[in-house]
């Protein structure tokens, strides 16, 4: 049985993985995380043996942890708390039932997972260590700069020709059509005054590069799936696009940046991500990030690629490795 670890808002590509495992006859169970403390039952279990059994009870279905052979792990959202529960025992609350659901997760450890969950907090939560890994394999990365200091960040603007980019280390909102979604922007001149106010909150700077166009690479335990938008479909960043949303195309990686990257989520320990890169105007290819929770629906649906199949088909492999 395959774990799906993700939340009760997800939709379409979890359905499109569990669907397709569902076709190549292995079960699995999905795990809404926010629903952990008030929709499942939790019973563990240590005998004087020294034998333990984690048990789950989710929508009726009783699952054990030795039941299970590979994790999917997508998103990890926050525990929803019941509305009428007293303020007073609010923290409590969270806490007791995060510890619980990090037991059930700690007696998987020894499984398969695509992504392990410390492994993909890790390098998502330190795009400087990404940038820095991708450097390592060859890859070309924009220059850089973190910093909450005015002074800092003009001196960087003005080292830039092409004009400079900022964007938040982490994300507002785990969509990107939330309301508080901040988006990758371009500074203008005007914005100088205002670098005070990043005694607030620091910010990423980057080298704007002028890009042909862009590409989300989605890599799945050694393969890519990769899309491109057109730099004229494109603002700063690709994911406030307005109107109509961007059209992908699929898009022939490079051999040469297939074995950088493969070399690059080997050394990161990923066994997927969402990888941003740019084409410039001089053709080279430029590392951006890799998203280990990235989005990929749209290009399986616009593109008709196996993504989703694809993630099965290696939660499958692994599993069936270990068990032997």
């Amino acid at each position: 049985m395959i774990l799906c670890i993700t939340h009760s808002s997800d939709f379409y590509t979890i359905d499109i993985v569990q669907n397709a495992l569902n076709r190549m006859g292995v079960p699995s169970i999905r795990l809404n995380v926010d629903e952990f403390a008030i929709n499942y039952k939790i019973h563990y279990d240590f005998t004087d043996n020294g034998r333990q059994l984690y048990r789950l009870n989710i929508n009726g279905l009783t699952i054990e942890s030795s039941q299970i052979t590979a994790v999917w792990y997508r998103k990890l959202w926050d525990l929803t708390v019941p509305d009428d529960l007293d303020l007073t025992y609010r923290s409590v609350f969270v806490k007791e039932y995060r510890t619980y659901l990090q037991l059930f997760f700690d007696s998987l450890k020894d499984l398969y997972w695509i992504n392990d969950m410390q492994v993909d907090h890790a390098v998502g939560g330190n795009k400087i260590y990404q940038l820095k890994i991708a450097n390592s394999v060859g890859l070309r990365v924009p220059k850089t700069t973190i910093s909450n200091e005015a002074a800092t960040i003009r001196a960087f603007y003005k080292s830039c020709v092409n004009g400079t980019i900022m964007k938040l280390h982490g994300a507002l909102e785990k969509s990107m059509h939330a309301k508080s979604f901040l988006p990758t922007i371009k500074l203008a001149d005007e914005d100088l005054k205002n670098l005070e106010e990043l005694s607030y909150c620091p910010m990423i700077f980057q080298e704007y590069i002028d890009k042909l166009y862009e590409l989300r690479i989605i890599y799945v335990d050694g393969e890519f799936f990769t899309g491109k938008i057109q730099h004229k479909e494109m603002q700063t960043d690709w994911r406030i696009t307005r109107g109509t949303s961007p059209s992908w195309e699929r898009y022939p990686l490079p051999n040469e940046i297939k074995h950088k990257l493969r070399r690059m989520m080997q050394r990161l320990n990923l066994g997927f991500g969402a990888i941003d890169m740019i084409r410039n105007r001089e053709g080279a290819y430029i590392f951006l990030e890799v998203n280990p929770q990235g989005e990929w629906g749209m290009l399986q649906k616009e593109l008709n690629y196996k993504i989703g199949e694809t993630l099965a088909e290696k939660l499958i492999e692994q599993a069936r490795k270990n068990e032997q």
